[in-house]
Parts: structure tokens; sequence; C-alpha cells
């Protein structure tokens, strides 16, 4: 997002984690109440229109959007929603991919209070390295034919009882409502949502062979004092990085592999 809806993103943040701070909301109802306001707005665009048309007074695109949702959906909800439609947008669609956030945020919420948040941020990660390594799962899950309880289901039978409640909530949801994104991002967008519930970056960090405790304490300690912020250790193994580590965070690679050392060497020979 840019300018003004970059700006309108952040300050329904704010109200949100203001909201939610109140343990008396309940998260997961509020989670389900924006994701229904999200499908609404995703589908009927010119309604979306007319809530981010600058030409319209933010107060009367507020009373809009209570008489629309009213009976439908929470006041928590609607506080939400009114607050997202007062603010100035550049694209109507960014309205909706930030409704799409919040939703996401309320079920993280959901599970912070449970205890269970680092649990569902490792598995969202662990699902998304199944689904990149599996393209049969891969098309099953993203298959446009299937219906949305055709893969709601398919997903309970991978996630039920092996996972928290709120990973497969979140899952399906994705799954079912892709909004045009790809099932790798949507997840690498969810996992990022999830460590940032705790101001932490994710690293994600590929080994020959499974790290001890005291080395993922060690290597969390290192790259937090490096990058000036708490780090969450995504770890995968790979045996055939034959040795050392690669770690990924955002878009830079630190690459001390085994293999990586050898293909240099290669390409020094070679050249």
């Amino acid at each position: 997002m840019n300018g003004a809806s970059r700006e309108a993103l952040a300050a329904a943040r704010e109200r949100f984690d203001a909201l939610t701070d109140n343990t008396a909301v309940d998260a997961t109802k509020l989670a389900d109440e924006l994701a229904a306001v999200t499908a609404l707005l995703d589908r009927e665009v010119s309604l979306r229109r007319v809530l981010t048309d600058p030409a319209q007074p933010g107060e009367a695109k507020a009373e809009l959007a209570a008489r629309v949702l009213g009976g439908q959906v929470g006041g928590e909800a609607i506080d939400l929603v009114s607050g997202l439609v007062r603010a100035r947008w550049s694209r109507s669609r960014d309205l909706v991919d930030s409704l799409e956030e919040l939703t996401s945020a309320a079920d993280l919420v959901a599970a912070e209070r449970a205890g269970t948040l680092d649990d569902v941020e490792d598995e969202l990660f662990r699902f998304g390295r199944i689904v990149s390594s599996s393209s049969e799962l891969r098309g099953a899950l993203t298959d446009r034919r299937a219906s949305v309880s055709a893969k709601s289901g398919l997903v309970g039978e991978l996630l039920g009882g092996r996972a928290d409640q709120r990973t497969e909530r979140l899952v399906i949801r994705l799954v079912t409502h892709p909004r045009g994104r790809s099932l790798e991002a949507g997840l690498d967008e969810l996992s990022k949502l999830a460590a940032a519930r705790r101001d932490r970056t994710v690293a994600i960090v590929t080994s020959a062979v499974p790290l001890s405790d005291r080395q993922k304490q060690r290597l969390g300690d290192a790259l937090g004092k490096l990058y000036g912020r708490k780090m969450h250790l995504n770890l995968d193994v790979d045996p055939e990085v034959l040795g050392g580590i690669s770690v990924r965070i955002g878009d830079e690679v630190i690459n001390g592999t085994i293999a990586d050392r050898l293909e240099g060497a290669t390409r020094r020979m070679a050249g």
C-alpha cells in the first residue's frame, strides 16, 4: 500500500489494538464478523467504491456502513469498519485488504490469549512447507472448481486435531477466499502477521540437521543483536545443504552452508 492507504491502515491497526486490549471483546467472534464484511465488500464493488469515494464526507460513509451492517455484525465490528471508511484510500481494494488483515489479526489475538500464538506461527510455517513440497496437495487446495465445503473439509482432514484451531481457521479462510493470491504468498503473509503480534521478525533457518535448543537460543540471540529486534526462528531441515546453516530474513539471505561454499568454489574454478 502507498500514501493514504498506508496511513489509513496504520490508524486502523491502532484502533484494532486498542479494542482487542479489552479481554471482554470476543476476538473469535470479531474475526468471523470482519470476515463477513470483507466478503461483502469484496463481492459488492459498487458499495466498496462508495465507501472509499474521496469526494464523500467521511461521516456520511461511516453512517452508510453502519446502516448496511446494522443487525448483521456487532458494535465492535461496526466501529472498526466505520473508522476504516472515514479514512482516505489510494485504491478501493486497499480497504478490503486492510479488513482482511484485521480479520486474521483477530484470530491471532484469540491465539495469543490462549497462549498458543507460537504454536500457530510454527504450524503456519510447517503447513507452507508441506504445500510447497506437494504439487498434488497444492492443486487440490487451489482448484477453482472445488467447492468451499470440499476445501474446508480437506483442511480439516489435514489439520483437525493436529493443529491449533486458530491455525485451521486461518488456513480455511485463505484457501476458500484467496482473493487473487497464491497459497504460498497467503501463508507467508499470515506467518509475518503472527510474528508482528509479538513485534518479532521471522527468520527462516535451513540446516542439514536439526538444531539443538542451545544452538537455536544462540542463533536467535545473535540475529536479535544484529537486527536490533526480537527474532522468531522458523526451522527447516534440508540434507542437501550438507552442513552449516542458511538464514533468510525477508529478501536478505545469510548463507553459511557447505553446499554454497562448494558452489562458489566451483564457479571460481570454472571462471
